[in-house]
């Protein structure tokens, strides 16, 4: 087996094993640096190790069953240091934020163990923040502690909400305009909202756009690795314009009853990363967005070339999610050894009339995937009833209408190698719009299981359509269906259902 190195900071690193199983590892293993034992039984793909020398080679041995993987590490250098003991203050926003501005380009802030009242803190170019294990910041539960970001800054988006440019506050951790910055560590960034007002009447925006967690707005080159993010008040993870995004062995948690608690929404973001990430949430574990049709015309930019390997997705709305505010498009997305577990659905497509011709979503590939307890593995919705003229006519209508520059469109789609057991209500779900329909879904070496149960569900968002149980997988104004070696078991009815479609190769 081999192993490689997937992040590095001056203090830690992140490895992945290279298995054929998703997310969890066949075999529990140890791991010892330097031959010091650091992680015991280790049972997951994705590991990462801290409190490492800076600037230093470190000999990492992973022993597994008989065998000894070997890679060498060599930390990043760190110029300056300032270490933050928590010793009972009421409010730490001042001291760490002091830290952030003036330790420098390759400096760290250390956050010792202690539970730390803040406010929204701002990253800063070159800084890593490093929060040790037992490190817990929790955030202000008054909102008007959190500055209020207006719609743009030099002509250049900074507030947004749902697609649109919106004053929103300050997130918990805020990242604007900053490059080559890391957040490392096994502590806890906190949104602490279950004890405010954030998810009362939460679509009153009450003064502006809940927080995030943490928001990078037009950031390159920035690092999240290790660190638990909970309690957020609206999305948890909102890569903004950014470029070279890596979010490595996270934990994100929120209540499954918490509005809007996205895991992570990465919009008009290129060259992003998420691996080895453990999601259980109040909406979609990931949604990744490119904006509404007001964005495109003058700040147009696609989400491309997205990677999402070795993931834990539980209990969320959708495990990946595109759309629905996704006018610019998506291009390149790659989903691989994921492990997808009571999501309400896997793979989740939500785009409608009057996302505009720019919204292209194309090459698509989810491989090496298992869902257990999915209502729905695969569903792809060009009628999305989302908006105030959601449900209108327009929207809504099954005739064709003609194609014009408000006419998404939805290219090839693969689904390969992928096992679905304890499903419920359908095995997948894809509705084209008749005048532009989905150009191509293809099945290979994928099995649903269906399992007899009385759950009644729509498959997607939709007017029109009646809750299903036990369904096959249902095809409506695709244009290429190739099915090589889908097997569908115990459905009602057909296990395929085709209409309006130009080409099948079973």
């Amino acid at each position: 087996m081999e192993c490689k190195i997937i992040a590095i900071s001056a203090y830690s690193v992140s490895l992945e094993l290279l298995n054929n199983t998703p997310y969890y590892s066949d075999s529990k293993f140890d791991v010892y640096v330097n031959n010091d034992l650091k992680i015991k039984d280790c049972n997951t793909n994705v590991f990462s190790l801290y409190d490492l020398t800076p600037n230093k080679k470190h000999d990492i041995e992973i022993r597994i069953n008989d065998e000894v993987i070997k890679v060498e590490v060599v930390t990043k250098n760190i110029e300056k240091v300032v270490v933050i003991h928590y010793d009972g203050k009421k409010n730490y926003t001042k001291i760490i934020q002091s830290a952030l501005d003036t330790v420098g380009y390759n400096g760290a802030v250390i956050l010792e163990e202690g539970i730390y009242d803040v406010t929204p803190l701002f990253l800063r170019d070159g800084v890593t923040l490093y929060l040790k294990k037992g490190a817990h910041l929790l955030a202000s539960t008054n909102r008007w502690d959190y500055p209020l970001l207006d719609e743009l800054l030099n002509d250049l988006p900074l507030g947004t909400w749902e697609g649109r440019l919106s004053k929103m506050f300050a997130s918990v951790i805020t990242g604007i305009r900053i490059k080559d910055a890391s957040v490392i560590g096994e502590g806890i960034i906190d949104g602490n909202a279950q004890n405010s007002d954030w998810w009362i009447d939460h679509k009153n925006l009450r003064g502006g756009a809940r927080p995030r967690d943490v928001y990078l707005n037009y950031c390159d080159n920035i690092l999240f690795q290790g660190v638990t993010i909970c309690n957020t008040a609206c999305w948890t993870i909102h890569p903004f314009y950014s470029d070279n995004v890596k979010l490595i062995n996270l934990i994100v948690r929120n209540p499954k009853i918490s509005p809007n608690t996205d895991g992570c929404d990465p919009e008009s973001v290129r060259n992003l990363e998420i691996l080895g990430c453990d999601f259980s949430v109040g909406d979609d574990c990931i949604a990744v967005k490119s904006g509404k049709i007001e964005m495109v015309e003058k700040y147009y930019r696609p989400s491309e070339k997205l990677t999402i390997r070795n993931c834990l997705m539980q209990d969320g709305h959708g495990a990946i999610v595109l759309g629905s505010e996704i006018s610019s498009g998506v291009k390149d997305l790659s989903v691989e050894k994921c492990l997808f577990i009571n999501t309400d659905r896997g793979l989740r497509i939500k785009t409608r009339r009057g996302r505009g011709d720019k919204c292209i979503i194309d090459n698509v590939l989810f491989k090496d995937i298992k869902m257990d307890q999915v209502l729905n593995p695969f569903v792809i919705n060009m009628f999305y009833f989302c908006d105030s003229d959601g449900k209108s006519e327009y929207v809504q209508c099954k005739t064709a209408l003609p194609k014009d520059d408000k006419t998404p469109y939805l290219g090839n789609f693969k689904f390969q190698n992928i096992e679905c057991k304890n499903t419920t209500c359908s095995a997948g779900f894809f509705y084209g719009l008749p005048e532009q329909k989905i150009n191509l879904v293809e099945f290979e070496n994928v099995t649903v299981d269906i399992v007899e149960n009385d759950v009644y569900f729509y498959p997607a968002m939709m007017c029109d359509i009646e809750e299903a149980n036990q369904m096959g997988c249902y095809f409506h104004n695709v244009h290429e269906v190739k099915l090589n070696n889908l097997t569908i078991q115990n459905q009602k009815g057909e296990k395929y259902i085709l209409n309006n479609v130009d080409k099948i190769n079973l």
